[in-house]
Protein backbone atom coordinates (compact mmCIF):
# COMPACT_ATOMS: atom_id res chain seq x y z
CA UNK A 1 0.00 0.00 0.00
CA UNK A 2 1.44 3.38 -0.89
CA UNK A 3 1.45 6.36 1.48
CA UNK A 4 -0.90 8.40 -0.74
CA UNK A 5 -3.67 5.80 -0.58
CA UNK A 6 -3.27 5.51 3.18
CA UNK A 7 -3.55 9.30 3.61
CA UNK A 8 -6.74 9.34 1.52
CA UNK A 9 -8.36 6.81 3.83
CA UNK A 10 -7.44 8.85 6.85
CA UNK A 11 -8.58 12.06 5.22
CA UNK A 12 -11.95 10.94 3.82
CA UNK A 13 -14.45 9.16 6.02
CA UNK A 14 -17.49 7.20 4.92
CA UNK A 15 -19.52 10.25 5.95
CA UNK A 16 -17.48 12.43 3.56
CA UNK A 17 -18.37 10.07 0.72
CA UNK A 18 -22.03 10.06 1.79
CA UNK A 19 -22.12 13.87 1.94
CA UNK A 20 -20.45 14.04 -1.46
CA UNK A 21 -22.99 11.58 -2.85
CA UNK A 22 -25.88 13.64 -1.49
CA UNK A 23 -24.44 16.83 -2.98
CA UNK A 24 -24.08 15.14 -6.35
CA UNK A 25 -27.62 13.72 -6.16
CA UNK A 26 -28.96 17.17 -5.24
CA UNK A 27 -27.25 18.77 -8.23
CA UNK A 28 -27.55 16.10 -10.92
CA UNK A 29 -29.89 13.35 -9.72
CA UNK A 30 -29.52 9.75 -8.59
CA UNK A 31 -28.45 8.57 -12.04
CA UNK A 32 -25.38 10.83 -11.93
CA UNK A 33 -23.96 9.09 -8.88
CA UNK A 34 -20.86 7.29 -10.12
CA UNK A 35 -17.83 6.30 -8.07
CA UNK A 36 -15.26 7.69 -10.49
CA UNK A 37 -17.03 11.03 -10.93
CA UNK A 38 -17.50 11.39 -7.19
CA UNK A 39 -13.86 10.52 -6.50
CA UNK A 40 -12.76 13.23 -8.97
CA UNK A 41 -15.11 15.69 -7.33
CA UNK A 42 -13.71 14.85 -3.89
CA UNK A 43 -10.12 14.97 -5.18
CA UNK A 44 -9.23 11.36 -4.38
CA UNK A 45 -8.83 8.06 -6.19
CA UNK A 46 -11.45 5.34 -6.46
CA UNK A 47 -9.32 3.29 -4.06
CA UNK A 48 -10.40 5.59 -1.26
CA UNK A 49 -14.02 4.76 -2.04
CA UNK A 50 -13.47 1.00 -1.79
CA UNK A 51 -11.96 1.41 1.65
CA UNK A 52 -15.47 2.37 2.89
CA UNK A 53 -17.95 0.87 0.40
CA UNK A 54 -18.05 -2.26 -1.73
CA UNK A 55 -20.33 -0.87 -4.44
CA UNK A 56 -22.02 2.26 -5.72
CA UNK A 57 -25.30 0.82 -4.42
CA UNK A 58 -23.83 0.51 -0.91
CA UNK A 59 -22.82 4.18 -1.05
CA UNK A 60 -26.25 5.19 -2.33
CA UNK A 61 -27.96 3.25 0.47
CA UNK A 62 -25.71 4.84 3.11
CA UNK A 63 -26.26 8.32 1.65
CA UNK A 64 -30.03 7.86 1.57
CA UNK A 65 -30.03 6.66 5.16
CA UNK A 66 -27.89 9.65 6.18
CA UNK A 67 -30.37 12.03 4.52
CA UNK A 68 -33.28 10.24 6.20
CA UNK A 69 -31.60 10.35 9.62
CA UNK A 70 -30.83 14.06 9.22
CA UNK A 71 -34.53 14.80 8.70
CA UNK A 72 -35.45 12.71 11.72
CA UNK A 73 -32.81 14.18 14.02
CA UNK A 74 -32.37 17.78 12.89
CA UNK A 75 -35.91 18.64 11.87
CA UNK A 76 -38.53 16.39 13.44
CA UNK A 77 -36.46 15.60 16.53
CA UNK A 78 -35.91 19.26 17.32
CA UNK A 79 -39.56 20.09 16.75
CA UNK A 80 -40.59 17.48 19.30
CA UNK A 81 -38.73 19.52 21.95
CA UNK A 82 -41.28 22.35 21.54
CA UNK A 83 -44.19 21.39 23.76
CA UNK A 84 -46.87 23.78 22.43
CA UNK A 85 -48.08 22.57 19.01
CA UNK A 86 -49.22 26.09 18.14
CA UNK A 87 -45.59 27.17 18.43
CA UNK A 88 -44.22 23.94 16.96
CA UNK A 89 -46.11 24.20 13.66
CA UNK A 90 -44.90 27.70 12.71
CA UNK A 91 -41.36 26.81 13.80
CA UNK A 92 -41.47 23.66 11.67
CA UNK A 93 -42.62 25.62 8.61
CA UNK A 94 -39.96 28.30 9.09
CA UNK A 95 -37.17 25.81 9.70
CA UNK A 96 -38.08 23.54 6.80
CA UNK A 97 -38.45 26.52 4.48
CA UNK A 98 -34.73 27.31 4.80
CA UNK A 99 -33.32 23.77 4.52
CA UNK A 100 -32.08 24.12 0.93
CA UNK A 101 -29.80 21.08 0.55
CA UNK A 102 -32.29 18.54 1.97
CA UNK A 103 -34.96 20.03 -0.34
CA UNK A 104 -32.74 19.55 -3.37
CA UNK A 105 -32.06 15.96 -2.39
CA UNK A 106 -35.79 15.37 -1.87
CA UNK A 107 -36.64 16.87 -5.26
CA UNK A 108 -33.99 14.69 -6.94
CA UNK A 109 -35.37 11.61 -5.19
CA UNK A 110 -38.88 12.45 -6.40
CA UNK A 111 -37.51 12.18 -9.93
CA UNK A 112 -36.04 8.75 -9.12
CA UNK A 113 -39.10 6.97 -7.75
CA UNK A 114 -38.49 4.14 -10.22
CA UNK A 115 -35.17 3.32 -8.48
CA UNK A 116 -35.50 0.31 -6.15
CA UNK A 117 -33.31 1.86 -3.43
CA UNK A 118 -35.11 5.20 -3.48
CA UNK A 119 -38.70 3.96 -3.19
CA UNK A 120 -38.53 2.45 0.33
CA UNK A 121 -36.66 5.46 1.73
CA UNK A 122 -39.13 7.92 0.23
CA UNK A 123 -42.05 5.84 1.49
CA UNK A 124 -40.63 5.79 5.04
CA UNK A 125 -39.77 9.49 5.00
CA UNK A 126 -43.17 10.50 3.66
CA UNK A 127 -45.06 8.30 6.11
CA UNK A 128 -43.01 9.57 9.07
CA UNK A 129 -43.60 13.19 8.05
CA UNK A 130 -47.31 12.63 7.52
CA UNK A 131 -47.57 10.91 10.92
CA UNK A 132 -45.66 13.76 12.54
CA UNK A 133 -47.92 16.41 10.98
CA UNK A 134 -51.03 14.45 11.85
CA UNK A 135 -49.94 14.16 15.48
CA UNK A 136 -49.14 17.89 15.65
CA UNK A 137 -52.52 18.86 14.25
CA UNK A 138 -54.28 16.54 16.69
CA UNK A 139 -52.26 18.02 19.57
CA UNK A 140 -53.31 21.46 18.31
CA UNK A 141 -56.92 20.43 18.90
CA UNK A 142 -58.15 19.26 15.51
CA UNK A 143 -60.49 16.29 15.29
CA UNK A 144 -58.77 13.13 13.99
CA UNK A 145 -60.22 13.24 10.47
CA UNK A 146 -59.59 16.98 10.14
CA UNK A 147 -56.05 16.57 11.46
CA UNK A 148 -55.35 13.87 8.87
CA UNK A 149 -56.75 16.02 6.05
CA UNK A 150 -54.70 19.01 7.21
CA UNK A 151 -51.56 16.85 7.42
CA UNK A 152 -52.13 15.62 3.86
CA UNK A 153 -52.74 19.16 2.62
CA UNK A 154 -49.62 20.45 4.35
CA UNK A 155 -47.42 17.68 2.99
CA UNK A 156 -48.90 18.00 -0.49
CA UNK A 157 -48.20 21.74 -0.43
CA UNK A 158 -44.59 21.04 0.56
CA UNK A 159 -44.02 18.41 -2.14
CA UNK A 160 -45.82 20.49 -4.74
CA UNK A 161 -43.74 23.57 -3.99
CA UNK A 162 -40.54 21.51 -4.28
CA UNK A 163 -41.67 20.12 -7.61
CA UNK A 164 -42.53 23.55 -8.95
CA UNK A 165 -39.37 25.13 -7.62
CA UNK A 166 -36.71 22.53 -8.38
CA UNK A 167 -38.22 20.85 -11.42
CA UNK A 168 -39.75 23.81 -13.24
CA UNK A 169 -37.92 26.71 -11.63
CA UNK A 170 -41.21 28.25 -10.55
CA UNK A 171 -42.12 30.37 -8.81
CA UNK A 172 -39.19 32.74 -9.05
CA UNK A 173 -39.37 34.49 -5.71
CA UNK A 174 -37.05 36.97 -4.09
CA UNK A 175 -35.94 36.23 -0.54
CA UNK A 176 -38.58 38.62 0.84
CA UNK A 177 -41.32 37.17 -1.37
CA UNK A 178 -40.41 33.65 -0.24
CA UNK A 179 -40.48 34.68 3.43
CA UNK A 180 -43.90 36.28 2.87
CA UNK A 181 -45.09 33.05 1.21
CA UNK A 182 -43.88 30.99 4.20
CA UNK A 183 -45.75 33.29 6.60
CA UNK A 184 -48.87 32.91 4.44
CA UNK A 185 -48.53 29.11 4.61
CA UNK A 186 -48.17 29.33 8.39
CA UNK A 187 -51.26 31.54 8.70
CA UNK A 188 -53.25 29.27 6.38
CA UNK A 189 -52.28 25.88 7.78
CA UNK A 190 -51.88 26.55 11.51
CA UNK A 191 -55.16 26.08 13.40
CA UNK A 192 -56.34 29.20 15.18
CA UNK A 193 -58.33 27.46 17.88
CA UNK A 194 -59.51 24.04 18.95
CA UNK A 195 -61.81 22.39 16.45
CA UNK A 196 -60.66 24.25 13.28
Amino acid sequence: MNAGAKNERVRLSAEDWEDGALALIAEQGVGALAVEALARRLGVTKGSFYWHFRTREALLQAALERWEEYGEREVLGKMELISDPRQRLPELFRRVAHELQPHRVYAALLKALDHPQVVPVMARVSQRRMDFLNAMYREAGLEPVTALHRARLTYAAYVGFLQLNFTLGLPRLSHDEFDAYVEHVIATLTPEKTGN
